[in-house]
């Protein structure tokens, strides 16, 4: 893999994280077959990056036989908290192997055997359809990602504040996923990674650590809250209703029971440097957004 001919599909491709693997793949000159779900999204994908797309649905056998055949490889993240995320990513193990795909990286989550929360343990089942196939994979168990915090950027902006729904002192093992997609591409593209599970995180930090590097970052003071978990949620314009908000709201109750751990050895192993730091995220957030207090201080 490598050369301009390799072709790899993305799945979930035009999501705020899968997004990020394009970019990555097409700096290794590597085509990008994005499977999305209509027309606009395909128009998404391919201001993305993406050289082609297919439109196809996880749940349908057939349509994941058309976007599975030629391709060398597969970047999978599943859609979280959907009742048959499992059986889905099954699906696709399954239509990978049969088409004859030769790698396949699935984009899982850090602790996958936490059972007791369902988003946690729908990737087991992808997770033993890879061990159990003949396909060359490498597992991605990425922390808490740091991009969630941008999602907040409305609050700090206009508020100056930045809410979890769980104690500011909570440490949570966080990553960078543009780290993860460079992961992710390193594997598609190179063998070094291949059959790999590899847990991928930065750190753990806490809120009063993500408030302290935007103050330092804005030049002025953002304080943490913590508010109830209805209040956050409509805040955050969740794509989630009914039983996807009730799974979420369990996964936060278990960062204010226990936090959640993790380790960035595997991290810096596999980039072959230093992970992207917090305040490494927050700076290039902060530059992203630009907002006018920002640019009052730069004149």
């Amino acid at each position: 893999m490598g050369s301009t001919q390799s072709t790899v599909l993305a799945v979930g491709a035009t999501g705020k994280f899968a997004g990020l693997v394009i970019p990555e793949l097409r700096r290794r000159k590597v085509a990008v077959r994005a499977l999305v779900r209509d027309e606009p999204r395909a128009a998404v994908a391919r201001a993305s990056g993406a050289t082609e797309t297919v439109i196809g649905d996880l749940r349908n056998i057939d349509s994941l036989a058309e976007a599975t055949q030629g391709v060398d490889g597969v970047f999978h993240i599943g859609p979280a908290f959907a009742h048959d995320e499992a059986a889905m990513g099954v699906a696709l193990v399954e239509a990978a192997e049969r088409a004859g795909v030769r790698k396949f990286v699935f984009s899982s989550v850090i602790q996958p055997t936490l059972t007791r929360l369902a988003n946690h343990a729908s990737k087991i089942p992808v997770e033993d359809a890879l061990y159990s196939s003949r396909l060359e994979y490498t597992i991605l168990h990425p922390a808490n990602f740091m991009q969630n915090i941008g999602l907040a950027w409305p609050s700090i902006r206009d508020h100056s504040c930045f809410g979890e729904p769980f104690p500011k002192d909570a440490r949570i093992a966080r990553v960078d996923y543009r780290d993860v997609a460079e992961i992710a591409a390193i594997a598609l593209t190179e063998d070094r990674l291949s059959f790999a599970t590899l847990e991928l995180c930065a750190g753990m930090f806490s809120r009063l650590d993500i408030v302290a590097a935007l103050s330092e970052a804005l030049g002025t003071p953002i304080a943490a809250r913590q508010p109830d978990f209805g209040e956050w949620a409509a805040n955050a314009r969740l794509p989630y209703s009914g039983q996807q908000l009730l799974l979420l709201s369990r996964v936060l109750d278990h960062y204010r029971a226990y936090g959640l751990g993790g380790n960035s050895l595997a991290l810096r192993a596999a980039l072959g440097r230093e992970p992207r730091s917090l305040r490494d995220y927050i700076r290039d957030l902060v530059a992203e957004k630009n907002p006018p207090a920002v640019r009052r201080q730069e004149h």
